[in-house]
C-alpha cells in the first residue's frame, strides 16, 4: 500500500515540484494539496493522509498552528515540516507540537522520497546534522530544562537510556540495533516503552529530551 501524502505550501510551483518528485515513486501518492494552513487542516480531515509535508510560513494559518490542529485529529497523520533553515524557532516549536521532523526545501529528490518512507515507518527525520544541531541549539538555550529532563529520564532502565541516547543522535532503529547488538524488533520495543515512560509523542520529542538531560556528547 502506498504512502498517502498531503502537500501544504503556499507556493504552487513548490507544490508542483514536490508532487512530481513524490509521485515518481510507486510507493507514494499525493492525495491533496493545500495552499495555506487552514486548508491543510481541512484536507487532512477530509482525505486522512498518512503524512503531511507542511510549510511553515503560509497565509490564513501558518504551518505551526496547522500542525497543532492536525495533531488533534483522531489518528492524526504524521507531519514533516518544510523549512529554509532560517526559521529555527518555528521548527523547534513544530517539533514540540508533534511534528516528526523537518526537511530543507532543497532536499535532493532521492532523500525526499526516502524521508517520506522513513517517517511513515515511524522513524523521525533526525539523521541530517542540521536537525541535530537545531535540537542541540535550542536545548542549550534553556538550561532550566535540564533538571526536569534528568528527573523524567531517571525512570528508564540502563538499556533504555542507551537507546534514548542513540535516538537523540539521530540513529534509526536498524542503526541502533547494530550499535547495541540487538535486533531491530527489540529496538522498536525499547523505543515504544521509553516513549510511553517519558510521555513523548514521538522520537523527535524524545531526542530533544535526551539533549535536555545531557545524554549526548555535543
Amino acid at each position: 500500500m502506498s504512502v498517502r501524502v498531503l502537500l501544504a505550501d503556499d507556493e504552487e510551483l513548490v507544490r508542483s515540484g514536490l508532487s512530481m518528485i513524490l509521485q515518481a515513486d510507486p510507493d507514494i501518492s499525493v492525495v491533496a494539496e493545500a495552499g495555506n494552513g487552514a486548508e491543510a487542516v481541512h484536507l487532512a480531515r477530509a482525505h486522512r493522509p498518512d503524512l503531511v509535508l507542511m510549510d511553515i510560513r503560509m497565509p490564513v494559518m501558518d504551518g505551526l498552528a496547522a500542525t497543532v490542529e492536525i495533531g488533534r485529529l483522531p489518528d492524526p497523520p504524521k507531519v514533516v515540516v518544510l523549512t529554509t533553515f532560517d526559521l529555527d524557532e518555528y521548527v523547534h516549536a513544530a517539533l514540540q507540537a508533534g511534528a516528526m521532523g523537518f526537511l530543507l526545501k532543497n532536499t535532493p529528490p532521492r532523500d525526499l522520497t526516502r524521508a517520506v518512507r522513513t517517517v511513515n515507518d515511524g522513524d523521525a527525520m533526525l539523521a541530517p546534522s542540521v536537525t541535530r544541531r537545531l535540537i542541540s541549539d535550542f536545548s542549550a538555550r534553556d538550561n532550566s530544562r535540564t533538571a526536569e529532563a534528568r528527573s523524567r529520564t531517571a525512570c528508564l532502565t540502563p538499556r533504555e537510556g542507551e537507546v534514548l541516547r542513540l535516538v537523540g543522535e539521530g540513529l534509526a532503529n536498524g542503526e541502533i540495533g547494530a550499535r547495541l547488538h540487538m535486533s531491530e524488533s527489540t529496538v522498536k520495543t525499547h523505543v515504544s516503552r521509553l516513549l510511553a515512560k517519558l510521555g513523548c509523542a514521538n522520537r523527535v520529542q524524545a531526542a530533544i529530551l535526551a539533549h535536555d538531560a545531557g545524554l549526548l556528547e555535543v
